[in-house]
């Protein structure tokens, strides 16, 4: 593995479109977050108290999986998601919430600490942050029908900590993208800025703005 990219950003920020777009343009080999893999997951956005740990622990484990094929890639990759938002942000949302019990929650972070300490740091983390409107609608047009049921409230306690987390994400270089009027679908100016700021992050250029 040469260049390690992750894309981080709540549900509906246009993680998966902005991986597809790297590897495309890049070269890089996209590894993308499952979607309808996670057997707890309709469960959980139906009934979060009753299955907010065991869908967490599922995450965890096929971040794990996700690792080891990354370890094992020839040339750059990029990741949808990463696993410290696992674990910083919607893991620590569903504690903060009384959703996961300390008890369950300590496993968590014990089992997360053991992982982190095993798996490469990325070179950038690129954060697409996006207003909870952004991410309804956006969530919206893609139809997933268990995500139809998913709160306004949740999103926000997710954005919060998203913003808590990268702002203190010292491992790696950070690219924050504010994407409520970004077009990363049609937008082929929207798109190619995009593409050269990762580029030019990667480099080392600092003094980069959207």
């Amino acid at each position: 593995m040469d260049k390690f990219i992750v894309v981080a950003g709540n549900i509906g920020a246009g993680k998966s479109t902005l991986v597809q777009l790297l590897s495309e343009r890049l070269g890089f080999q996209p590894f993308f977050e499952p979607v309808n893999d996670n057997p707890y997951l309709e469960d959980f956005y139906s009934d979060m108290r009753s299955w907010a740990f065991h869908s967490q622990l599922y995450f965890l484990t096929r971040r794990l999986r996700i690792h080891k094929q990354l370890l094992e890639a020839e040339g750059s990759v990029v990741q949808d998601r990463s696993v410290y938002e696992d674990a910083e942000i919607f893991a620590r949302n569903l504690y903060l919430q009384n959703l996961i019990s300390p008890r369950d929650y300590g496993v968590y972070q014990d089992l997360y600490q053991i992982l982190i300490a095993l798996l490469p740091l990325p070179n950038l983390v690129v954060y697409l942050r996006a207003s909870v409107d952004t991410l309804l609608g956006r969530i919206a047009s893609r139809g997933r029908g268990f995500e139809a049921s998913i709160p306004r409230e949740y999103l926000a306690s997710l954005n919060k900590l998203y913003e808590e987390w990268i702002n203190s994400f010292t491992q790696c270089p950070v690219l924050i993208i504010p994407s409520d009027n970004l077009n990363l679908v049609a937008r082929e100016a929207h798109i190619a800025q995009v593409v050269q700021l990762v580029q030019d992050r990667l480099m080392g250029k600092t003094e980069i703005t959207l």
